[in-house]
């Protein structure tokens, strides 16, 4: 298996730390708000990486956090005269039930950065006695900082030269150095604080993932994974820190792309939000779940509309063909995944590869089926249930098995209609062509369309629902 690492910029041969053991630490969410698409693109993506890697027969420990103490929390809370513990507390259910309704496995823990206040304290400590860090106070009260200027190589995981950068913090009068970063907050009136030994205060967000990661993963594990807004500031000074602490820290790091608007990143600051509950009034989970997942993750994926539906009816097509195969033939179980599927995961997890092999499968499948194979068909409805189960969308699956009415009615259409377009493929064969024309009109009459295809008469609704 290979993977891209943004560390060292290139696709690497991946081989766990331990043995048949892999350990990943996922960014959460910073739970200031309702979820959007672009906020759970990086769960549906990491998920379909843990799925894949146990089906490979690993066993894999998947930490993903919550961000629940942040200035943007605290603001949001003041500004609606709500508890800043209770406003977190609220929009993590949001978030959780976001990751549940698209299928995400939840994680092996999901540490909340307010109850490791503790291993946070413990680290800035060591960073303090080894000379990477410093309290602005010289009487040891207030904010303290990394300092940047003591890690020569700071700046490899993003690229950038260490003259040039802004931590996007704004001016600090205690820092020594403005391109130095906040690893604790000193105490501001009505804001929650913990105490420590520089007085009390607030941990600063960078420091909260190492501390979490290192409590539940070691001081050095396998993958290392978010969004690729976070390979600056935030994962750049996650490895500043550990590896100031004299820790390995994260072996891969992996970011999934943005979802994009218009050329843009999807946030709250401008406006282009689309939040999950909206979305799923649209289509289903089901159908969500396999439009966010069918990009490759590391490429940049322009909402739209129209893509949406398209996702939807791709999706909708394989749901229709299994639901045809238990129809006609019987219970349908996973199968095996066919070497390519496998290859195209393997190669950096190639969803859109992978998935050529789901859609490749069906027609072949919709194909022995139409021509009374119904092993064949079995055969290749198995190995589709084992492919969309590694990518979280099996239709099959008890999680989807809820089907709208529609799509349920169309499987039990769809058994009728069948023994009428072979006997009308009877007709065209003994040159009955009379026959054959009954027959198609009497479909049509019903509000079914018959269409002579190079693959075989394919039937449709009238209404656009093509079969």
């Amino acid at each position: 298996m290979r993977l891209y690492d943004t560390l060292s910029g290139g696709v690497r041969d991946f081989a766990p730390l331990r043995p048949g053991h892999v350990s990943i630490y996922l960014c959460g969410a910073t739970v200031q708000g309702l979820p959007h698409i672009g906020h759970v693109r990086s769960g549906v993506a990491f998920d379909v990486l843990r799925r894949w890697l146990t089906a490979k027969g690993f066993d894999v420990a998947f930490i993903r956090n919550v961000t629940d103490i942040d200035d943007k929390i605290l603001i949001k809370a003041a500004d609606a005269g709500r508890p800043w513990w209770e406003w977190a507390a609220t929009y993590e259910r949001a978030f959780t039930a976001a990751y549940d309704a698209l299928g995400v496995l939840p994680p092996s823990a999901e540490p909340r950065a307010t109850g490791h206040i503790t291993q946070m304290v413990e680290l800035i400590d060591r960073l303090i006695e080894r000379g990477h860090a410093y309290c602005a106070d010289q009487e040891g009260n207030g904010d303290v900082y990394f300092s940047v200027s003591t890690l020569p190589d700071y700046g490899k995981l993003s690229g950038h030269r260490i003259d040039d950068v802004h931590q996007g913090e704004g001016v600090a009068t205690g820092k020594r150095d403005q391109r130095d970063f906040t690893l604790w907050k000193g105490a501001k009136p009505g804001e929650p604080s913990w105490p420590t030994p520089w007085g009390r205060g607030r941990p600063g967000w960078h420091t909260e993932c190492v501390a979490m990661c290192e409590a539940y993963l070691g001081a050095e594990f396998d993958i290392h994974a978010g969004g690729m807004d976070l390979v600056f500031p935030h994962h750049e000074n996650e490895i500043a820190q550990a590896e100031a602490a004299g820790d390995g820290f994260a072996r891969f790091w992996l970011h999934n792309g943005w979802v994009t608007m218009g050329g843009e990143k999807m946030s709250k600051s401008l406006g282009n939000v689309l939040a999950i509950p909206a979305v799923l009034q649209r289509v289903r989970a089901a159908e969500l779940r396999y439009y966010l997942g069918s990009a490759h993750y590391r490429s940049m994926l322009e909402f739209s509309e129209n893509a949406l539906q398209d996702a939807a009816r791709a999706y909708s097509g394989v749901e229709d063909f299994l639901h045809r195969v238990r129809v006609r033939v019987g219970a349908v179980v996973p199968g095996e995944w066919t070497p390519k599927f496998g290859a195209a995961l393997d190669d950096d997890l190639a969803v859109p590869a992978a998935l050529a092999e789901v859609h490749a499968a069906r027609a072949e499948g919709n194909r022995a089926l139409d021509a009374g194979d119904h092993d064949a068909a079995l055969t290749y409805a198995m190995s589709i249930r084992a492919m969309m189960g590694i990518l979280g969308a099996d239709p099959l699956d008890e999680r989807w098995e809820s089907r709208d009415e529609t799509s349920a009615a169309l499987a039990a259409v769809d058994v009728l209609v069948h023994a009428e377009v072979r006997r009308r493929e009877d007709a065209r064969a003994r040159r009955d062509w009379a026959e054959a024309d009954a027959i198609r009109d009497r479909l049509k009459e019903a509000g079914i369309e018959v269409t002579d295809t190079g693959d075989g008469p394919q039937w449709s609704l009238l209404d656009g629902t093509d079969k």
